[in-house]
């Protein structure tokens, strides 16, 4: 009976390879018809297509070796899903500003669609349209803007303030370390969702465990994604299911969060604009009749998402980068260090009016988003009508990936022989990058991208990076406990959306300037 039940386990697995590969050859056939010039690209297996190229490598280094072989714009099947990847400053330049309106809508997965339960309601991952439009203005002008991102710095300097309290307790406790992924995740958390809903939840700790594992599944290699159009693959994988847990703790939580606004607002609660948090201003605009696409409560709850998800995410990534290249790097931590330290030694503590003084801060923070691009392949486009990317044609739907990661490494770009080497200096003036900035119009450094689709939330999120790095700097100096040499340092990155580290960041605080309070 044993016997049989494998045999006939192993006919619907053959059945279900051979549907995926009739499914993959008529995709193909559909795909370079017409006589295409279609980019070059490693050879292909049925059903599986380049997914055997990539195993054994985190995707954007294995993209990054397979470019280096066969072109800066290269065709990739992942799974039944053809992807172009581009790899060089000139064809990015194409995608995200020659044909930006083409590359203008973002792919959304069978797991991110489950995750955010809409075909796109979000700022993030709608398509390109006037809905999409509305909603990029709305988190420009009422949002993100620069007036909005210095309202919350009473926030960001109180989170600050707690998190070197909390460090200044273990450098009394015999030296004690912290580990820094959780306390930094937990600063930006709480100065991010202070921003976004007003005040920190209860749930904060679930809504965190929630994200991370929706951070790993959205990154694309689910079975349900590689083979969105096989239901059964869909079914097995368990990634649907996963992805329906965490859209549902999360989205749990939000949607508590605005009722507790609606009703706060609705018992006449509020100081009118004063002191808005994001969700005060969304609801507020709920009511404005001069919308063309009227700001339904699902539309709040996802642009929620993406701002909390998003500020949260991509800022404690940055963060603790920049930690362990400085610790790393002892000259530079000296260098970043002292300039901290001299510029705010009479005030006692760091104040955020001041930070763009700092020139070495703002050039560690800028080659932190060289080497450790927060989205390395940032996220996906689809293209939405045909078009030609380097002389290379480009057919309707295919998925379409900027190796940012691969960009800010590559020795054409950045010279010196040292593109993998942490070297702020090479964006001071008379150095080899000077003026090279990431605000989108340099196409060798993108960590936020470029065009359309570029972050609207670049200003927010680097306000949260240059205060804590700074105040940090300024009270300790850091340790590794076990460590003889910094440069052994473990710099291992895990798979997922973003580029974390794989192991915990472990430091010892050794307090140089009081923390006030403590």
């Amino acid at each position: 009976m044993e016997n049989k039940y494998y045999s006939y386990l192993g006919l619907a697995l053959v059945s279900l390879l051979v549907v995926l590969a009739r499914r993959q050859r008529r995709r193909a056939a559909a795909h370079g018809g017409h006589g295409l010039r279609l980019p070059p690209g490693p050879w292909q297996l049925p059903v599986i297509g380049s997914m055997h190229h990539l195993a054994g490598q985190l995707p954007h280094r294995a993209m990054r070796d397979l470019a280096r072989r066969h072109g800066p714009v290269m065709l990739l099947r992942i799974g039944e899903v053809p992807t172009v990847v581009v790899s060089s400053r000139e064809a990015a330049r194409e995608v995200m500003q020659t044909h930006d309106l083409a590359f203008a809508s973002r792919l959304l997965s069978p797991t991110l669609r489950v995750i955010l339960n809409d075909d796109g309601q979000d700022v993030i991952f709608a398509p390109y349209g006037e809905r999409w439009r509305q909603l990029r203005k709305i988190c420009a002008v009422e949002l993100l803007s620069a007036r909005r991102v210095l309202s919350f710095r009473a926030v960001r300097e109180e989170e600050v303030a707690a998190a070197l309290r909390a460090c200044a307790e273990a450098a009394a406790a015999a030296g004690a370390a912290v580990e820094m992924h959780a306390r930094l995740s937990a600063l930006v958390a709480d100065a991010t969702v202070r921003a976004v809903v007003g005040d920190r939840f209860e749930s904060r700790d679930v809504f965190l465990r929630a994200l991370d594992r929706a951070v790993e599944l959205a990154a694309g290699f689910n079975p349900a994604d590689l083979w969105p159009s096989s239901r059964l693959v869909g079914r097995l994988s368990g990634a649907l299911r996963r992805a329906q847990e965490c859209h549902d703790a999360v989205f749990g939580i939000i949607g508590g969060i605005v009722k507790e606004h609606q009703e706060r607002m609705a018992a006449g609660g509020g100081d009118g604009n004063k002191d808005e948090d994001l969700v005060d201003v969304l609801l507020r605009l709920q009511n404005d009749d001069g919308l063309q696409f009227p700001l339904d409560t699902n539309i709040i709850k996802a642009v929620i998402f993406d701002m909390v998800s998003a500020g949260t995410e991509t800022t404690t990534t940055t963060l603790e980068w920049a930690m362990a290249e400085l610790i790393r790097n002892p000259k530079a931590m000296e260098t970043a260090t002292a300039e901290v330290r001299r510029a705010f030694a009479a005030h006692g503590a760091v104040r955020e009016q001041e930070l763009g003084e700092l020139r070495y801060l703002q050039l560690v923070i800028r080659e932190t988003l060289r080497l450790h691009t927060p989205v390395p392949l940032l996220l996906p486009r689809e293209c939405r009508e045909p078009c030609r990317v380097l002389g290379y044609d480009v057919p309707r739907g295919t998925t379409v990936v900027v190796n940012a990661w691969a960009l800010g490494r590559d020795e054409r770009y950045w010279p010196g022989g040292d593109a993998e080497a942490f070297r702020p200096e090479r964006f001071e003036d008379g150095g080899d990058a000077a003026g090279v900035e990431f605000k989108g119009a340099d196409f060798e450094l993108l960590p936020f991208g470029a065009g359309r689709r570029m972050c609207p939330g670049m200003a927010f999120g680097l306000a949260g990076v240059e205060l804590a790095l700074a105040s940090f700097l300024f009270h300790f100096d850091w340790e590794v406990p076990g460590v003889a040499d910094p440069a052994e340092l473990d710099m291992t990155e895990a798979f997922g959306i973003t580029t974390r580290r794989k192991a915990d960041l472990l430091l010892r605080p050794i307090l140089r300037v009081p923390v006030p309070g403590v």
